[in-house]
This record gives C-alpha cells, structure tokens and sequence, in this order.
C-alpha cells in the first residue's frame, strides 16, 4: 500500500519480452479493478559491472537507454485513449529478481511474465518468474503470453 494514502500498489516488471508485455496488460487490468496505483519497473544492468571485465561503458547512458526503451514500450503495450490507473515508471540498474524482490516489499502484489528474454528457451518458468515466487513479500503473478 501506499502509505501515505493507503491506496494499494501493485508492481509489474517489463524486460521487453512478450511475455512481460502480457503482465503488464494483466496488471493494467487488475488495477484498474481494484483501484490500485501500478508500478512499472524495468532493470538493467552494465555489462562487465559483476565479474569478467567487459570494454568500458557509459552507465548514465546505458540508463537514459533503459528509461527510453521502458517509455516506449509502455507507449506500445498501452493503446492510446485507454483508460489506465495511476502509473509510475522505475527503471532500476541491477539483476532482475533483486530488483522486482524488493520492490514487492509493501506491494498488494507482484506481476511478471513467465519467460523473459534470457536464452532457455524450453523452461517453462524463467528463472527471474521463479526467484520472484520464491522469494517475494506479497503474492506474485505469473502471465503466461498466451494466456492474456
């Protein structure tokens, strides 16, 4: 909940994926049914910042990337003149399941797609859906892209 208005919030995470796609509609939908406030996070992260070294990067502009490809794809998923609820984009630099981890602390409820764009394609839970069930302070939901 949102504590100083008590309205609940509801956390969605979007990588780009169909399937995050998909969440993103199912929670737009939730929350326009329950009158919660929608929290849209994106994550990334700066190649070589954790291990083996990678060729030097701009973190700033790998962010300013991020928040650009998050506004664009809500700008896609999200038809114009559709009513939507209360919506805050976060994008955040870090590993995914973290990130979404701790964002669910004090949220109604947290929403992910069931694959993302990591490369196993025959799993039928990604890893980042299964450490968010796992391992969330509220219910998680899981939408599989050819479910919405």
């Amino acid at each position: 909940m949102n504590e100083s208005d008590g309205t609940p919030r509801v956390v969605v995470g979007v990588d780009g994926s169909s399937s995050s796609y998909a969440a993103l509609r199912w929670a737009v939908r939730h929350a326009e049914r329950t009158g919660a406030r929608l929290e849209v996070v994106g994550v990334y992260d700066v190649p070589g910042a954790t291990g083996w070294s990678a060729p030097p990067v701009d973190a700033a502009f790998d962010e300013q990337q991020a928040r650009e490809a998050l506004a664009e794809e809500l700008r896609s998923v999200l038809t114009a003149g559709d009513a939507t609820p209360p919506l805050e984009q976060r994008v955040v630099r870090g590993n995914p399941a973290e990130v979404l981890v701790e964002a669910s602390v004090g949220a109604e409820l947290l929403v992910v797609g069931s694959r993302g764009r990591g490369g196993f394609a025959a799993l039928l839970l990604g890893s980042v859906s299964q450490q968010c069930a796992t391992h969330a302070s509220c219910p998680v939901v899981i939408v599989r892209e050819d479910i919405v």
